[in-house]
C-alpha cells in the first residue's frame, strides 16, 4: 500500500485512467476548435463535445441541448444565480438559500444582495436538513429562485430534492441545486425532481479539473454572464475545452454505469471507517444525517484535540477539516456551526472523503493511524494544559 492515503475526494478526485485515454488524442491529434465549422478538425472536435453533452445529460435525466459547459461548479453556480436574478429582475428580487450551502452559492448570493436583491437564508436541523415547509414559508410573490444543494460537501446530508422541486414548481419559482458532490454518487433526475437548474463538476467524479456544466431546463431563461462569440447557445461564450469536456462526458458515463455497485462498496468502507474509529476512540461524534447521506462521506468530531493538530501530526493521511474552497478562510466550518456544533467541536472535526480508488487496506490503515495520532495529540495537549 502506498502512502500518503488519499481520503479527500470531496476536494477533488483522481482522474480515472479510462478518462485520460479519451482526452489525450484530442490534445495530440484531433486538436481542432469545436467552433471551426469549415474543416474536419473542427468537425471532429464538435462531435467529441456533442457525445460528451449527451453522456452528461443522461446521467441527470436531462436532454443534451439543456447542458451548458462551463469551467466548473463555481462558474455554473454564478451563471445560475446571477443569470436568473438578472433575467427575472422585473418579476422579483428575492432568492432563498440554506445556511449550509457551498461558498460559491453563499458568496454569489452576498454579491447579489449588494445589487438590491434580498437573500433569505434558511436554518437547517442538527443533521443538516432544510425543512421543505420552511422553504414554502420563505417563498413570497417577490421570490424568483430557490437554491438548495443536493448533498452537502462537508457532512454529506442529502436534501429532499423531489419535495423541494414539487413545491417550487407549484409556486412558480425556479429551483436550482448545486449537485457537484451528489452527481455520480446518488441517482438524480431533473425531470422527476422538478429541477430547473443543476450544477455539476467533472473533477468530483474522477474527471478532469476545470470543466463543469449547468443544466438549464428547456424554457428557463437566464442572462449570460460572459459575453463573446455566442458559444453554448449564447449562454456561455468562450472556446470550449474539448479534451476536458470529452473526459467529463466519459467520467459521467462511467459514474452512471457503475453507481449502484460503487455506492454499495463505498458505503461499506465508510461504515467500517466510522465503526473502527468509534471503537478505537471514545466519544467521537458523527456529523450529518444517519441515513440520508452520501455513501463516500464521513465527517467526525474528535474529543480533546484540534483538527489542525491531528492533520499536522498525521501527514500520511490526506483528509481535510472542511471545504477546499474555504481553506483560505481561517475559522471553523460554517456548516458545522449551522448544525449546532460549538466552535471548539467544529474545530475538532475532520472530513473523510472516499473514492473509486480507496481500498479496504487503506481504510484499516487509516483507522489505526487516526487512533494512534488522536491518542498522541490528546496526551500532548493535556500535558500542555497542565504545564500552563
Amino acid at each position: 500500500m502506498n502512502t500518503p492515503v488519499y481520503l479527500d475526494n470531496h476536494a477533488t478526485t483522481k482522474v480515472d485512467p479510462r478518462v485520460v485515454r479519451v482526452m489525450v488524442p484530442l490534445m495530440e491529434d484531433d486538436y481542432g476548435n469545436a467552433a471551426s465549422t469549415q474543416h474536419a478538425f473542427g468537425w471532429q472536435a464538435e462531435a467529441a463535445v456533442e457525445i460528451a453533452r449527451t453522456r452528461v445529460a443522461l446521467l441527470v435525466g436531462a436532454m443534451p441541448e439543456e447542458v451548458v459547459f462551463t469551467s466548473g461548479a463555481t462558474e455554473s453556480v454564478n451563471l445560475a444565480l446571477k443569470g436568473v436574478a438578472e433575467s427575472l429582475r422585473h418579476r422579483g428580487n428575492r432568492i432563498v438559500i440554506a445556511a449550509t450551502e457551498h461558498r460559491a452559492v453563499l458568496d454569489t448570493a452576498a454579491r447579489l444582495s449588494q445589487y438590491g436583491f434580498e437573500v433569505t437564508t434558511l436554518r437547517v436541523d442538527r443533521t443538516g436538513l432544510v425543512d421543505p415547509a420552511e422553504i414554502g414559508r420563505a417563498i413570497d410573490p417577490k421570490t424568483v429562485l430557490v437554491s438548495i444543494m443536493a448533498a452537502n460537501n462537508e457532512i454529506g446530508t442529502i436534501a429532499p430534492l423531489e419535495e423541494i422541486g414539487a413545491l417550487c414548481r407549484e409556486r412558480g419559482v425556479l429551483f436550482h441545486t448545486d449537485a457537484a458532490q451528489a452527481v455520480g454518487k446518488i441517482p438524480l433526475d431533473v425531470r422527476a425532481m422538478n429541477i430547473d437548474l443543476l450544477t455539476l463538476s467533472a473533477h468530483k467524479m474522477h474527471g478532469p479539473k476545470g470543466v463543469g456544466a449547468l443544466v438549464v431546463r428547456t424554457g428557463v431563461r437566464i442572462a449570460p454572464q460572459i459575453d463573446g462569440g455566442g458559444h453554448e447557445r449564447g449562454l456561455r461564450s468562450g472556446t470550449l475545452n474539448v479534451p476536458a469536456i470529452a473526459g467529463f462526458g466519459l467520467a459521467a458515463e462511467i459514474a452512471g454505469k457503475e453507481m449502484k455497485e460503487e455506492s454499495a462498496r463505498l458505503s461499506a468502507l465508510r461504515d467500517r471507517l466510522v465503526a473502527g474509529l468509534g471503537e478505537a476512540i471514545e466519544g467521537v461524534r458523527i456529523n450529518g444525517h444517519p441515513t440520508q447521506g452520501l455513501p463516500n462521506n464521513a465527517n467526525i468530531t474528535f474529543p480533546g484535540v484540534t483538527d489542525d493538530a491531528l492533520m499536522m501530526t498525521m501527514k500520511d493521511i490526506a483528509v481535510s477539516s472542511g471545504s477546499a474552497c474555504s481553506s483560505a478562510s481561517p475559522g471553523p466550518s460554517h456548516v458545522l456551526l449551522a448544525i449546532g456544533l460549538s466552535t471548539d467541536e467544529a474545530s475538532a472535526s475532520l472530513r473523510f472523503g472516499l473514492g473509486r480508488f480507496t481500498t479496504e487496506e487503506e481504510i484499516e490503515y487509516t483507522i489505526q493511524r487516526v487512533a494512534e495520532t488522536h491518542h498522541e495529540v490528546a496526551e500532548r495537549l493535556q500535558h500542555s494544559v497542565h504545564v500552563h
